[in-house]
């Protein structure tokens, strides 16, 4: 007979320890006690590229969207979230908009419960890709907000009465052309993975004549700041809209080559690296924004300096940002 032995009890900081599960940061409670934060959602919530209902591994979407549903749960509990944002099921609705008088007005998007799947992926493979010449990725049809989302941000840019006018989304927006030379390579689970969907937006910022657009991201592990355009492949198109796209805090960078290839084939974009860890704090009045790249000398050492690799700033009236 197989004899059952019960372990010895442990306390939670042993059972830390042993499995290497640690306590809150300190630093990140004394953050979320000194400021009010704002929380939406990207793909590792549930699944890296994720996309609605089809995953990375392109597993089957009626079990997908079961994960799906107890991540959005998960994500409520824990997050500092809306009772409005409560999800039903494999569904939530986390896009909102907050307005500071007239100074500004900040639209939280959702680019990932609605999108379409990521154009032309590896064979059996979902998610990501990066691509040359794939035909896929110009449908027309293709959305990351979905159609709903798209008419109420249109909605809410036409009724602005904001001077700024900030769009905080999950990724990338300006074009990144990853070849050098003659043809062009993108990732898909960028705005370049759908190209039309950002034509389409940047046509509402234009109809609307909304005052300061600016649009801010994330999840590509670096810092850009770029002019957003309807057309990327015409140096005379105009500049519609300002985007800042903040590094990590502590995750890996990509390549540097490759996001300095992105760099020299795209004269839109002013900024780009990801030799750095940090943060962007964000200054506005009626008359400018100012945006200070805030960096860590070591994000392994709790105790290291932090300082500002570079500063730009946006003028009322005027798309573009100028480094100062």
């Amino acid at each position: 007979m197989r004899s059952h032995v019960r372990p010895e009890p442990i306390t939670l900081d042993d059972y830390r320890a042993r499995y290497g599960l640690y306590k809150s940061d300190p630093n990140l409670q004394a953050a979320h006690a000194a400021f009010p934060w704002v929380a939406v959602w990207d793909d590792h919530e549930v699944e890296n590229d994720y996309a609605d209902d089809r995953s990375e591994k392109s597993d089957d979407p009626r079990w997908f969207i079961y994960r799906r549903a107890a991540a959005y749960q998960a994500w409520y509990e824990h997050m500092p979230a809306r009772r409005t944002m409560v999800p039903f099921d494999a569904y939530a609705r986390i896009y909102r908009q907050l307005k500071f008088g007239q100074l500004a007005e900040i639209n939280l998007l959702d680019d990932r419960q609605y999108r379409s799947s990521q154009p032309c992926p590896k064979p059996g493979r979902g998610g990501a890709n990066v691509v040359e010449n794939c035909h896929e990725r110009l449908d027309p049809k293709a959305t990351l907000l979905g159609e709903r989302q798209e008419s109420w941000l249109a909605a809410k840019l036409a009724s602005s009465k904001g001077r700024w006018n900030v769009l905080a989304q999950q990724t990338l927006m300006a074009q990144q052309d990853r070849k050098a030379g003659e043809g062009q390579k993108f990732h898909t689970d960028a705005w370049d993975g759908y190209p039309a969907a950002r034509d389409r937006l940047m046509d509402t910022l234009q109809s609307t004549k909304v005052t300061n657009p600016i649009v801010i991201g994330g999840d590509v592990h670096s810092y850009w700041v770029a002019d957003l355009k309807r057309d990327f492949n015409r140096s005379d198109s105009p500049a519609i809209a300002t985007e800042f796209c903040g590094t990590s805090i502590t995750s890996t960078p990509p390549d540097e080559d490759m996001i300095q290839t992105a760099k020299s084939e795209g004269p839109h974009i002013k900024y780009a690296t990801g030799l750095h860890r940090g943060y962007t704090v964000m200054t506005l009045t009626n008359q400018s924004l100012k945006a200070d790249l805030r960096v860590v000398a070591n994000h392994r050492d709790p105790d290291t300096t932090v300082s500002t690799l570079a500063s730009f700033v946006v003028t009322d009236g005027k798309a573009g940002a100028e480094q100062i």
